[in-house]
Formats: structure tokens, sequence, C-alpha cells
């Protein structure tokens, strides 16, 4: 096994628990590791760190897996690691879907594996967790004997790694679509085609939140994708509830979501620019209960930071303004780049634009099948906010 030697003024950071180790903060390589190979990572003055997986091409070149000395990186490894992840689920009461391993969070870099119930999804989005791929597999197939397992690395981060992009069934082949269930309700999931994995796990004890504020409420969804929000609100007993989105496959998926659970009376969906149409309704004078926003990440780099604060405040001005005097906004942000502080900040900068008064009822983070790890800042990366607008 190769060696990693760190410089001195870098290795208190990684000592102190950071798995990422970038190109400029080694010292030396000892030997002549392959991309993807295990290396042992030291200090400056040659103490221990840990192992983990090595890409020269990546920024990224080691990302660590493990600190225990005694610890060999095998197949056993990722069959131990798995099961504790699922140890872990089921203690916090995720099992019947949940997001099994949530890469570092989990001390496996990198990785990420979705449950739906018999069916799991995975990405492997770095060089060194791809090369265990089989591994993990065959941990998968051991613990849960599942229905099946698919791949969805078509995702673009892999390029960084020098990987290709690709999806496909990691098991024998099965119907990608699927329907889990949720809160009492049931969901269509399309695995193959759907965005990320298919469906959006970190939100489903938020979705619980919004269950008082919706009683015989007219409720208004934007960037609603399938319609797990407003199907939710049309459960929790809202008089009606309309959802907008730009993707028609995703409003034709949210409108089938919603006759699935007998809801289709209440609340249904329409193909439209939520930018625009929320605009425009404001100018119209239109008002609703409850106006609930799950925007997309308008950011992934710092270097469009102010573009994404400008979206957020945008969007956000525009909900208050349809919202009825003592009604409530329901508003997200997934991107970790806006911090917590910085989202505050940003809708209460859109409720003084908007010249309306807010109080807050619910601040949280993802569901807590989503660890977060304090100082490893991808691991925290959802808000969701309740306020009321007066």
């Amino acid at each position: 096994m190769s060696n990693i030697y760190l410089k001195r003024k870098i290795s208190p950071r990684v000592v102190n628990g950071h798995p990422w180790i970038f190109n400029n903060e080694v010292e030396k390589v000892e030997g002549e590791p392959a991309g993807g190979e295990t290396v042992t990572v030291f200090t400056h003055d040659k103490k221990f760190v840990g192992r983990g997986y090595y890409n020269p091409k990546s920024q990224i070149v080691v990302r660590l897996l493990s600190r225990n000395k005694q610890d060999e990186i095998n197949e056993q490894f990722f069959h131990n690691k798995i099961a504790q992840c699922w140890e872990y689920r089921k203690k916090l009461g995720y099992t019947e879907n949940c997001r099994l391993v949530f890469g570092e969070a989990d001390s496996l870099p990198q990785l990420i594996i979705d449950k739906f119930n018999d069916y799991f999804v995975i990405q492997t989005l770095a060089l060194g967790i791809d090369a265990w791929k089989p591994a993990i597999v065959k941990a998968i197939n051991s613990i849960f004997q599942p229905k099946g397992i698919y791949e969805r690395n078509d995702v673009p981060v892999r390029e960084l790694e020098g990987l290709p992009q690709q999806k496909g069934f990691l098991s024998a082949p099965f119907d990608t679509k699927i329907i889990i269930s949720e809160n009492g309700l049931k969901f269509h999931v399309d695995i193959e085609n759907g965005q990320k994995t298919g469906y959006f796990l970190d939100q489903q004890d938020n979705r619980r939140a919004i269950q008082h504020i919706v009683k015989g409420a007219d409720v208004l969804g934007a960037f609603t994708y399938t319609g797990t929000f407003e199907i939710h609100a049309a459960h929790y007993g809202a008089k009606s509830v309309l959802g907008l989105d730009i993707s028609e496959n995703a409003v034709q998926q949210a409108n089938k979501n919603a006759a699935l659970n007998g809801l289709d009376n209440i609340c249904h969906f329409e193909t439209a620019n939520a930018f625009d149409v929320l605009k425009q309704w404001g100018k119209d004078g239109r008002q609703y209960d409850v106006v609930m926003l799950d925007p997309p990440a308008f950011t992934k780099s710092r270097e469009t930071i102010q573009k994404a604060i400008t979206g957020y405040k945008e969007i956000n001005l525009r909900g208050m303004k349809l919202v009825k005097p003592g009604g409530f906004l329901v508003t997200s942000s997934c991107t970790n780049l806006v911090h917590a502080e910085l989202f505050l900040q940003i809708i209460d900068m859109a409720a003084k634009d908007a010249r309306r008064k807010i109080r807050q009822v619910v601040f949280q983070a993802q569901a807590a099948d989503h660890p977060i790890i304090w100082g490893l800042e991808n691991t925290q990366y959802l808000k969701f906010l309740i306020v009321q607008v007066q």
C-alpha cells in the first residue's frame, strides 16, 4: 500500500475529522498508487491519520474511509459499513424508504444508496468508491435480499473524477416504475428517469410539518416536481390545491399521484414557468392561504452564489405577495452553498421588499436519515422554513 504525507500546516484540519485531502495539501507520495487504489495517510511527522481512496486526477486527491489502523479496506469492510448504516436508520424509525448511505456523513465518501422499500438505487460519485461497486452490490444483496438494484450514475460530477456518466441495472432487470408509501400516502417513483435517484426522500419529515396550517386552506405550490407536498396538503384537509411545474412530464406524474391517492378532486397540477406565473398573479391580486415553494438549487458553485441569492429572494418575494394576511409561506433551499443563516437573511430581505411582516413557525433541515456532520458543509444542505405572513 502506498503512503501519502500531508504538509505541516494542513495536518490539523484533516486530523480533526475532515475526510477530504486536496492535491495542494500533499507533501509527498510514497509508492506509485493507481487511481482508485487505497492509500495510507500520515501527517508530516509520520503519525497515522487513516486510509482512503486515491485519485491523482481529482482536486480531492484522497477521500478518507477509516481512521482505524486495524481496518482493512476490503469487501467485508463495505459489508460492515452498510450494515451499520442500516442499523442506524432502523433506530431512527426509517425502515421502509430512506437514504441508507449518505456519503461523507456515513464515512463512505461519495456513495449514495437510497432504499425504496425492496428496491435500491446507488450512486458512486468518485473513482475510489466506483471501484468497490461490486462489493457494495454484494453487501446489499447479502443484507437485504432486494427485488432490484439500479445505478443512477448519470451525473456530471463523475466526469471531474475521470468517470463516465452511466445508468442501468446492477441486478436482474425489473420494472423501474414503482410505488412507495410515505406518511400514509402512495407515490409513483420512476427510478430510471426521475430526478436524482427518482424521488426526494430528504423532505419526507418536512412534508408532515404542513399538516395543521393547510386544513381548510386554498393552497398554491410552485416547483412541485411530482406533487408530494401538494398531495400531502390535500390529504391533511386543504380545501383546494394547485401545483405548478415547468416540466410537463413531472406534472403528468403529479396528477397520477393525486389520482393514486383519490385526491384528484381537490388537488391538480398545471405546466407553467413558476417565475412568470407568480409575478403575473401577484399583479392580478390573486391570494392563497398557503403558498409552498420548493425550487431547485439555484447554484452549484461559489462563483454564482450572488445569482442564487437574487433568485431565492425574488421567488420568495413573489410567493409572499400571494399569501393572504395571516396565511403561511412554506419555502425551501437545497444548496449547501446557501447556509442556514444566509437563507433566513434572504427571506427577511424578501419580506421587507414585499412590505410584509413575517414570523417563524418551523425551521429545520433534511430528514434525519440524511445525517449532518458538523464541520462538513456538504452534509448540511437543506433548509425548510414555514413563516406566517401578516
